[in-house]
Formats: structure tokens, sequence, C-alpha cells
């Protein structure tokens, strides 16, 4: 899913599409993960990223390590390229992208598998300009994207529009 993601859609959407190669990319739980995790592994290829609900740090939750083992084997150091928490605090230069997340407060994953203070926390480390909001009553669902989508597409749209206005 990592290639097509990061270089099969954009060739398709390129070659299809009268479109710039400048990219936003988003999730929601583990797309949340992925979209985090495949913007920082390639920092100069989105302007913007933003998530829903995400698993931020799996190699410290129940379900990222689990598939981790699964799919990467038991070399927890090899995890570290696949986890948001750890890329970020670990950015060896400033990632030139803006990153957007929301969280509902009632979710039943965030304390177990969501850990969205380790993201907080290598933000702040590494000084990366996170935009954290937390929702009280929100929790995984349907009903919490759909009450916030529409900020996440400005979001996308104001920095995509600032390196090419129209």
């Amino acid at each position: 899913m990592y290639d097509y993601v990061v270089e099969e859609l954009p060739a398709l959407i390129e070659t299809t599409f009268p479109v710039t190669t400048q990219q936003a990319i988003a999730g929601h739980s583990m797309g949340s993960h992925g979209a985090l995790m495949i913007a920082l592994n390639n920092p100069t290829s989105y302007v913007s990223v933003s998530a829903f609900s995400p698993i931020s740090n799996p190699t410290q939750c129940p379900w990222g390590q689990k598939a981790f083992e699964t799919y990467l084997g038991r070399d927890r150091d090899s995890w570290r390229s696949y986890d948001s928490s750890e890329l970020l605090k670990n950015a060896e230069k400033p990632v030139p992208m803006l990153m957007l997340m929301d969280q509902g407060e009632a979710d039943s994953f965030l304390v177990e598998q969501l850990k969205p203070e380790a993201l907080e926390a290598a933000a702040k480390a590494s000084n990366y300009p996170l935009q954290l909001r937390r929702y009280s009553g929100y929790d995984h669902n349907y009903y919490f994207i759909a009450s916030f989508i529409e900020g996440h597409v400005r979001f996308h749209a104001k920095y995509l529009c600032q390196i090419y206005p129209n």
C-alpha cells in the first residue's frame, strides 16, 4: 500500500488530470497512521498532512506491535521508520509541511491505541507545527469525520493555494 500511495496513485492522477505535483495527504484511524507516516517519510512531497484519530505511536500500542511484528518482524528498531511519533521526534531537519490532527475525546481507542499525546510531545520536542484539536463528546465514527472534514479540506486548500494561487 505504501508504494501505491507514494508512487502509483500520484503518477496516475498526474497523467489523468491537469494537476501540479504538489500534494497533501489525509486519513482516518489506521489510514491516518499511514498518512502521517508517509508524509513524515517523504517530507518534500507534501505541503500538508491531516489526520482524524490517528494511531500516533504504533510501536507503543497493542495494534501496532501486533501488526509490526507480523509484517516487519521482531526487530523493534526497524519499526521506528513506520511510527509517526518516532519519525517526528528523531527528524534530523525541519519537516516543511504543516500538520492538522483532530481527536475525539470519547474515542474508545484513545488511551490504549491512539496515543495522541506521544505525537504532541514529539512535535513540541522538535518544534514542529502541529495543530491538535480535541473534541469533547466525539468518538471514532463517521459522524466525527463528517462533522470536521470541511475544516481539513480548507486546511489543505490554504497551503496548496499559497504555493499555486489561482
